[in-house]
């Protein structure tokens, strides 16, 4: 099977094609990646690629509870254990990057900073904090255009870190509904400036990132994570989706991106991203793509054979099983994930979950 062959991926060489995807688990107590986090990645260590959890580049971008930073030192230097452990084992590992902006709550937030989105358009529903339990979504703070030079440089600043912590490459969340996605979808983007209006306004915040990032740590280090079709906290099908997004994946792919990264949600509820958008976009790029959204060993395998996806992204399947490649080509049962212990801080549904071996012998 093709999954399981080597993929060159930039300047790094994978051992497959199954990426383990970004997984927020709130296990990052204070912000500060641990031990813990660092044996959770290490026992998944087979997957080709690693990308992790969310993690911000700013405390502006701390939304929810126990996520993971990358903007101090004590931050790096716990990412680091992250890093040796998975590379011990011959292992690849992104960081994703992820500034949660409208989705957040003050009770989940340092003192001084702030909740700033590109227009001041609320969410609705609720945010669960440690300190309050659900709460309403506040009504975010629309950016000036100095906060959203200063949001930039703290991209690029958090990927040079990520590269002193021993990250392979870092990953842009631009979708799911997070500030990047929020400046490309007009349902949250009600600006008139430079960064608001036209399709090449909405798109220039996630192409500055990507340039400026990839100028920073290199364009084969640096990947994107889009939604199309998401409807993730609060977003919207718009008018002129299609041209967008193959206007935003052209420009990325003059930049010469690692990778896009598709998300594909229409197993959990939301739209399906049809597979004409999967083409534009893997044309207009002209690079590697993930294709991610509720795959199987087979569904996965299709979709390399048939070229909609040159690696392939697994979530859920990751989370109860660590020894998923091992499962995957013997053919082994997979065990099913505790819902109720997915953000939950401890051991209990992190990395008590046992390999197929260790049930054997039990």
């Amino acid at each position: 099977m093709q999954l399981f062959n080597e993929f060159n991926l930039g300047s790094i060489t994978l051992k497959n094609r199954i990426v383990m995807a970004p997984m927020t688990r709130s296990r990052a107590i204070d912000n500060i990646p641990n031990t813990l986090m660092a044996t959770y990645y290490e026992q998944r260590s087979a997957a080709g690629l690693i990308i992790t959890e969310g993690t911000t580049p700013s405390p502006n971008g701390l939304g929810y509870p126990r996520i993971p930073g990358i903007f101090n030192q004590e931050q790096i230097d716990g990412w680091k254990l992250v890093t040796q452990a998975v590379h011990n084992k011959g292992g690849k590992i992104f960081i994703q990057l992820m500034h949660t902006g409208r989705v957040s709550h003050p009770d989940n937030m340092p003192d001084g900073s702030k909740i700033l989105a590109p227009s001041a358009v609320g969410i609705s529903g609720e945010m669960y904090t440690d300190k309050s339990g659900p709460q309403a979504y506040p009504i975010p703070q629309e950016m000036t255009g100095t906060e959203i030079k200063e949001t930039i440089d703290e991209y690029v600043t958090a990927s040079k870190n990520a590269m002193e912590a021993g990250f392979d490459g870092v990953e842009l969340h631009g979708a799911n509904g997070y500030l990047i996605d929020q400046f490309i979808n007009p349902c949250s983007n009600k600006r008139n400036d430079a960064y608001g209006g036209s399709i090449e306004k909405r798109n220039r915040f996630a192409i500055e990132i990507a340039q400026k990032v990839s100028e920073t740590i290199g364009s084969d280090k640096t990947g994107i994570r889009l939604s199309p079709y998401g409807a993730f906290n609060d977003m919207e099908v718009f008018d002129g989706l299609e041209e967008s997004y193959e206007h935003l994946t052209r420009e990325l792919g003059k930049r010469q991106l690692a990778y896009i990264h598709i998300v594909d949600h229409s197993a959990m509820g939301a739209p399906e991203v049809p597979a004409s958008v999967k083409a534009k976009i893997k044309e207009a790029f002209g690079r590697t793509i993930i294709a991610s959204g509720g795959y199987t060993k087979e569904t996965a395998e299709a979709a390399i054979e048939e070229n909609n996806g040159d690696l392939v992204a697994f979530g859920r399947p990751f989370l109860s099983n660590p020894d998923l490649i091992y499962r995957m080509k013997n053919g082994i049962a997979l065990t099913d994930p505790d819902f109720d212990t997915f953000y939950t801080p401890g051991e209990k549904g992190y990395i008590d979950y046992k390999t197929s071996q260790e049930l054997e012998n039990v």
